[in-house]
């Protein structure tokens, strides 16, 4: 059975059928010695190179489809390597034989909630691209009044300097005082593109959780720095959703069913990030004026505000 080049490539995780076409059309792809052309098909037992490094690949039917939801805490970077050496999100990633895990969407350093990695990078590419529309879902706490204008203004959409943006859906789902918590859903996952939409209105959020992406809820039993793999029926949906056949090769099986099983009648305690809390530690140790006063107010008369009692825990 053979496949398009581009098709292979793409699946694999190396960038999507548009940039893989790019990559072949510059002759950088070769297949059993020779250069490739946009729109060759490959077989299985092709020997495929890309810049002279082999890339092993398998025919599409037979490479059992996975999906791994993570509960990314504060502190982790959306990276496979750090300069910096700061902790990233694949570092405690379960190790997959002959493959590799390829992240859907992203989050910054200081946000937090539900991440995706498949091994099939056509689904994280049609999961990814703005055309499918996928949606993103968030609880976010914000600081300062949201005005009815405001809110308006945020669902008809606003100006970035990367072009208009808006909120498809906007609630309150809690908080009091200057903060409160608000659940928004985008469809397009541009860099910061929340944060961004708020700041447009000279508002600040404080706090960004991913609660949602796309059929994939965050589930209440999954912890702070753990991992679950989704099930057949939900890897499916996740497909089907952005019109991608279903596998038969497809969900849980052996020690990683029982695994989840297990998670789910007994979580397991969070995993803390770390490094933010301790570059908080030597900020207050720098700039100990900084520190809260004992009657739960900041150095400059701002209360302190926690999670309020009827919000929704995620």
């Amino acid at each position: 059975m053979s496949e398009k080049l581009q098709k292979v490539l793409a699946r694999v995780g190396l960038g999507s059928r548009r940039y893989m076409e790019e990559v072949i059309a510059a002759g950088r792809v070769s297949i059993n010695g020779k250069i490739a052309q946009v729109g060759e098909r490959i077989e299985p037992t092709d020997e495929l190179r890309i810049d002279g490094r082999k890339v092993q690949f398998q025919v599409e039917d037979e490479i059992r489809r996975r999906v791994l939801i993570y509960y990314k805490p504060e502190g982790e970077i959306c990276s496979r390597n750090d300069p910096e050496k700061r902790p990233t999100v694949f570092d405690h990633l379960p190790q997959i034989a002959n493959d590799r895990w390829v992240m859907v969407g992203r989050l910054d350093i200081n946000s937090t909630g539900l991440l995706l990695f498949t091994n099939d990078g056509e689904l994280a590419n049609r999961l990814m691209h703005p055309s499918n529309e996928v949606e993103r879902e968030y609880a976010v706490r914000v600081m300062g009044e949201v005005t009815p204008q405001i809110r308006n203004n945020m669902l008809k959409g606003v100006e970035l300097e990367d072009g208009p943006a808006k909120f498809e859906s906007f609630s309150e789902i809690g908080g009091d005082g200057i903060n409160r918590w608000y659940q928004v859903v985008v469809k397009e996952g541009r860099n910061r593109e929340v944060r961004r939409i708020f700041e447009s209105q000279s508002l600040k959020v404080s706090r960004l959780l991913r609660t949602r992406y796309g059929t994939v809820i965050l589930p209440r039993e999954l912890r702070t720095g753990r991992w679950m793999e989704l099930d057949k029926t939900d890897i499916d949906n996740l497909a089907k959703s952005v019109e991608l056949k279903p596998r038969q090769g497809t969900g849980l099986f052996g020690m990683a069913k029982r695994r989840t099983e297990r998670m789910t009648d007994k979580p397991m305690a969070a995993r803390r990030g770390g490094y933010l809390r301790q570059q908080r530690r030597d900020d207050e140790q720098d700039q100990p004026q900084q520190r809260t006063s004992g009657n739960g107010n900041n150095s400059n008369g701002r209360k302190t505000i926690g999670f309020n009692k009827g919000f929704k825990k995620f």
